[in-house]
């Protein structure tokens, strides 16, 4: 029993080292392409579609399909973005965000919205 618990106390310190830490900010200097056309699917209950996106690995852009995640009572998602900042490139990952959603952006939460995908909002 002794020796089962060094060897898992051995692994996880030797995990916990090995793993890298995975920013949620990625800054560099060159622009990404323009996003591809995806064809979005249907809608399934009890997911959110994440859009495909391009990341950054390896020093260069690289498209990562869109794909289907499973949904979270309470969250919304936020799906990946870059933004130009004082001339470098700025990615905020894809996350979970605590509270309603609101797709266009207007202030006033879906379930309260008629028009929740307003693309002319003020």
């Amino acid at each position: 029993m002794r020796k089962l618990l060094i060897a898992a106390l051995i692994a996880g310190s030797l995990g916990s080292i090995a793993a890298p830490a995975i920013s949620a900010v990625i800054i560099v200097r060159e622009a990404p392409p323009e996003p591809r056309a995806e064809r979005t699917p249907p809608p399934r209950r009890g997911y959110v579609w994440a859009p495909g996106h391009w990341d950054w690995r390896n020093n260069h852009h690289v498209w990562v399909r869109g794909a289907w995640i499973r949904d979270r009572k309470g969250y919304h998602y936020t799906a990946p973005a870059w933004q130009e900042r004082d001339g470098r490139w700025e990615m905020q990952r894809g996350n979970w965000a605590r509270g309603q959603r609101d797709n266009d952006g207007d202030g006033v939460p879906n379930r309260r919205d008629e028009r929740p995908n307003n693309p002319n909002r003020q």
